[in-house]
């Protein structure tokens, strides 16, 4: 059984599950999860975690990520985006760059945004996309969420389109964005497309399509382009089990400072565990090197946060 992460770009008419589907009959293995959804008509970067390294799927679901999208003026729809049922049109030719750009800038820090109706968030156990096709519309609270940057790439006004990059925090629809958008500029919005660039570490430039994991397959070197787990928590101290205690380790067992030691002892200014601030999380791995544990520094112990 393969384990790590490997980078998928997802193609438009797949949903997410066909992802996982599809890999699961490529790589000849059951134990994989994807780490978001991504709607059939958008594409992009869709990291799929293998074999123990589904443990972390919670964790890069909640990653910051980049999306380009086109948003299409003028129109608003059931779904907002331009797969759904047209509900008004307005006339938005009076639209500058400047007002754009001027909008846009009003959308970044820590926003408010109502989820839309067509999406996958539970209602009293139902999912509001089937209240949706149901003719049904509920209230929706909205909800917190952060736009980091939030960049115009392009602005055909006489197609009334325009292009964003936006980086923004979980639970942040683009649908609802360009529609937002189009609110404030008085002319509607829909969103036209859409195209997922990065998911925490993993970005595009090295994203595989399905048909190129299968020719990895074919030639024997799918492994080549796993990442493995550790490469997610870049930047966490890291330490290694000394060999006395390796059995603790492989039982999850609470350790001590005493049977660790710094993992890279060559690099410059290692963090002595003793440093360490109570509840910080750190890496551990084996005698062999082998990455096997996430654990938290506490007040007499370090304790066990996931095992690998």
């Amino acid at each position: 059984m393969m384990d790590g992460i490997i980078n998928v770009y997802k193609e438009k008419g797949f949903t997410s599950h066909d992802v996982v589907a599809k890999l699961r009959g490529i790589l000849h293995q059951k134990k994989i999860g994807h780490t978001g959804t991504l709607d059939p008509e958008a594409e992009g970067v869709l990291p799929v975690c293998l074999g123990k390294a589904t443990k972390v799927c919670d964790l890069l679901t909640n990653k910051d990520k980049t999306y380009r999208a086109v948003c299409q003026l003028g129109v608003s729809t059931d779904t907002q985006d331009m797969t759904g049922e047209i509900l008004q049109t307005a006339d938005c030719s009076g639209v500058t760059r400047d007002a754009l750009q001027e909008v846009l800038c009003g959308f970044t820090g820590n926003q408010l945004q109502v989820p839309p109706m067509y999406s996958a968030l539970k209602v009293n156990g139902k999912k509001l996309y089937e209240l949706a096709r149901e003719g049904k519309t509920v209230e929706r609270k909205a909800r917190s969420i952060t736009i980091y940057a939030l960049e115009l790439v392009d602005f055909v006004p006489e197609e009334g389109t325009f292009t964003i990059d936006v980086t923004c925090s979980k639970g942040t629809y683009i649908r609802t964005l360009c529609n937002d958008i189009g609110e404030k500029l008085g002319c509607f919005g829909a969103m036209k497309s859409l195209l997922r660039t990065r998911v925490g570490v993993f970005e595009l430039e090295k994203a595989f399509t399905l048909a190129q994991i299968e020719q990895f397959m074919a030639e024997n070197v799918v492994e080549a382009h796993i990442v493995q787990v550790d490469a997610l928590f870049a930047g966490y101290p890291a330490y290694q089990i000394r060999d006395e205690f390796a059995a603790k380790l492989a039982n999850g067992n609470p350790l001590l400072p005493r049977f660790l030691q710094p993992y890279d002892p060559d690099r410059e200014n290692p963090v002595i565990i003793r440093e360490l601030s109570e509840g910080q999380e750190f890496l551990v791995y084996d005698e062999t090197g082998r990455f096997k544990a996430m654990y938290r520094k506490g007040e007499k112990d370090l304790r066990v946060r996931k095992m690998f």
